[in-house]
């Protein structure tokens, strides 16, 4: 055993050195545990993939992922039953009351990813763009945008094409479902007949074998099968979904997807969860983003974020 007395003397630095370089680095407590996370259909493929790059890291953390919907985990949260939420639309007001109730202050919301909303129709559908007061001609009972008769037939999008509209949607447990009700139905009421499927991938099946089809989900749904409409701006300008026009805004209906957190001020995050955050808003997590055909946080809002949450520099 090296005596540091005589490690100090200069005669020695050289073998001091050779030890410090053959002495084995003092590994960190390992991370392991179960993940649990409930709420969003359309953020189920980034927990999922964002879960298993934390497996591959840390081979005994497991993720727990229930989607049944957006609305599904602000009830999860206040229960305790998860301590991640996400959801593809903000907490609404009551949902963030009855969180503060039980926890005694509020969730915090943040943002992982950028997401645009598009309507698909079926491939072979001539239709390029749709005003939203045409959007919500189709959709709704209440035409609130602007529309004075309700859109039932192609015929009257489409000249010399006829049929009925066939409308594919989502439950009013999704996230898309009330960001659909509260932009593009101007806050109306969608009709009775929109069919209303579990997934955003059933939706987009469903058009995809319906050339009368039309229905929403996430644009990282595309299947060749389908085609995302431009939409329309009051001021006449059309505008597709896609990277640039999500990250600009510019597109109507861009949304921001949420993980919802519960954490007590001044708490600090435990080792799971904060690995679990440091990787989602890491320059690998929103390579998967991209991956999955959503559109990343610019680095100034991960770095934001990542000091919000007191997490390192990456």
């Amino acid at each position: 055993m090296f005596c540091l007395r005589h490690l100090l003397r200069p005669s020695a630095w050289p073998l001091l050195l050779l030890w410090l370089i053959a002495a084995p680095l003092q590994a960190g407590e390992p991370i392991a545990g179960t993940l649990h996370s409930i709420g969003s259909e359309t953020l189920a493929g980034l927990m999922l993939r964002w879960g298993e790059a934390l497996e591959a890291e840390h081979p005994g953390v497991r993720l727990q992922l229930q989607a049944s919907g957006s609305s599904t985990a602000p009830p999860a949260l206040v229960a305790g039953t998860s301590r991640l939420g996400p959801m593809s639309r903000p907490m609404s007001a009551a949902e963030r009351a009855a969180f503060e109730a039980a926890h005694g202050y509020p969730p915090l919301a943040l943002p992982v990813a950028l997401d645009a909303l598009a309507l698909f129709v079926h491939r072979d559908n001539p239709r390029e763009s749709l005003s939203l007061a045409q959007v919500d001609a189709i959709f709704s009972d209440t035409r609130r945008c602007g529309a004075t008769l309700p859109l039932t037939r192609w015929g009257g999008l489409l000249p010399g094409i006829d049929g009925n509209i066939a409308r594919y949607g989502r439950n009013s447990a999704s996230g898309s479902h009330g960001v659909m009700r509260r932009v593009a139905l101007c806050g109306g009421d969608f009709r009775n007949d929109v069919a209303e499927l579990q997934g955003s991938a059933a939706v987009v099946a469903a058009v995809a074998n319906d050339p009368r089809g039309i229905g929403y989900a996430g644009l990282g749904y595309l299947t060749p099968g389908v085609r995302a409409l431009a939409l329309e701006r009051d001021n006449g300008e059309v505008v597709r979904p896609g990277p640039g026009t999500t990250r600009d805004g510019s597109y109507p209906l861009t949304r921001p997807l949420y993980l919802y957190l519960n954490l007590a001020p001044g708490e600090p995050w435990p080792p799971l969860e904060r690995a679990f955050l440091e990787l989602v808003l890491s320059a690998e997590g929103q390579a998967i983003v991209e991956e999955l055909g959503f559109v990343a946080l610019s680095p100034a809002r991960l770095a934001e974020s990542r000091q919000r949450l007191g997490l390192t520099a990456p």
